[in-house]
């Protein structure tokens, strides 16, 4: 079995770990001695223990003279626990395979150069791009002090969001709305403003997918315009709700929001007044987020493409017609000219029942 085959293996077991293992990366590991499985391990929730760990224990003394395929750059720090690379010497593992490099400047190049002063055989660059992508939000965090972005709309076929009188449920049917549960629950953060949360009250959570980790519920929202008895205010001691605000937000909300559980996270407004886009996600990479998935709603669309921070788009099409007075699904960006629009390029596209689901990345 070739390296590449193994370390598909290991990227599909980091994988599992997109949206619970925050603020580390979902790195998957897999032991091989003479071709056969001895270990296999993945970012456990919550980011502890490292994958490298658990394939270790899970393989002991068939470690010795093993080969290791792990999707990132073993880290080379001693934090709770120490450093994976010496883990890896200290297992008499011969042969380590990457995916692609860590750049956090606690690692960057030093686990692989550790393990190659130590006589261990290192190839790097093993199915890089599928293991870039798995770890983009971690990367993006580290390099950009960012979370990634993905920005999710349903609309109609000609780009409407909601009827004339804010109606909106539902534009796509169950297969499309499932998916969303689905990329909820690989995202760290779910992300909405202000006017959503106020006109839809929604919950934010996963459901219909068992018993699985819920992301945290952020809201964007200047003043703390939102009622408390709302669902997330009735939820956030259950699901964790964090609130990004100005700091004109009045001192009765803070402390309303305060009261029921909510972590409130103030940045410094734009040119305008309003949360400043990429301020709010930088305040969220800072909290360790590294995927957040929103929601809308139109306002925070526009502000987020026009801070040139939406990675990923996710748009379900529904097959319905709404009409020039419908709500579009981005507010207004003050686009003059087509050189200044933000443009995506088409990854694939997906028939959700009787729905269309296009997926694009930021055009690079």
């Amino acid at each position: 079995m070739s390296d590449a085959r193994w370390m598909a293996l290991a990227l599909s077991l980091g994988a599992r770990g997109l949206g619970k293992v925050w603020p580390n990366p979902a790195v998957g590991c897999v032991l091989v001695r003479d071709g056969r499985v001895v270990g296999r391990g993945a970012t456990a929730p919550g980011g502890r223990p490292h994958a490298e760990v658990v394939a270790l224990r899970q393989a002991g003394d068939a470690a010795r003279g093993a080969c290791a395929y792990v999707s990132l750059e073993p880290c080379n720090h001693t934090g709770q626990t120490g450093p994976c690379a010496q883990a890896l010497i200290d297992a008499g593992v011969a042969r380590v395979v990457v995916g692609c490099g860590d750049p956090d400047p606690r690692v960057a190049g030093g686990g692989i150069a550790r393990m190659r002063d130590a006589g261990i055989e290192v190839v790097t660059g093993v199915c890089e791009a599928e293991a870039l992508r798995v770890h983009e939000g971690f990367l993006s965090r580290v390099r950009e002090g960012r979370p990634m972005v993905t920005l999710k709309v349903a609309t109609s076929l000609d780009g409407r969001i909601a009827t004339a009188s804010g109606e909106s449920q539902w534009i796509t049917g169950p297969e499309a709305r499932r998916r969303v549960h689905w990329m909820r629950g690989r995202h760290d953060a779910v992300m909405v403003g202000a006017g959503t949360a106020r006109a839809d009250d929604p919950a934010l959570t996963v459901r219909g997918m068992g018993d699985v980790a819920q992301p945290v519920r952020v809201v964007i929202s200047r003043r703390l315009g939102l009622p408390v008895d709302s669902v997330l205010g009735r939820s956030a001691r259950e699901v964790p709700v964090w609130l990004v605000h100005g700091p004109d937000a009045p001192a009765a909300a803070r402390e309303a929001w305060s009261a029921v559980g909510a972590r409130l996270l103030e940045v410094t407004p734009d040119a305008s007044g309003q949360v400043d886009a990429d301020a709010a996600l930088r305040r969220l990479g800072d909290e360790g987020l590294t995927r957040v998935f929103c929601e809308g709603g139109g306002a925070l669309a526009a502000s987020l493409l026009a801070a040139d921070a939406v990675d990923r788009l996710a748009v379900f099409s529904g097959g319905v017609m709404l009409g020039a007075e419908g709500t579009p699904s981005v507010g207004a960006m003050g686009i003059a000219a087509l050189a200044e629009a933000p443009r995506f390029a088409l990854e694939r596209v997906e028939q959700l029942g009787p729905d269309a689901l296009s997926l694009w990345r930021r055009h690079t």
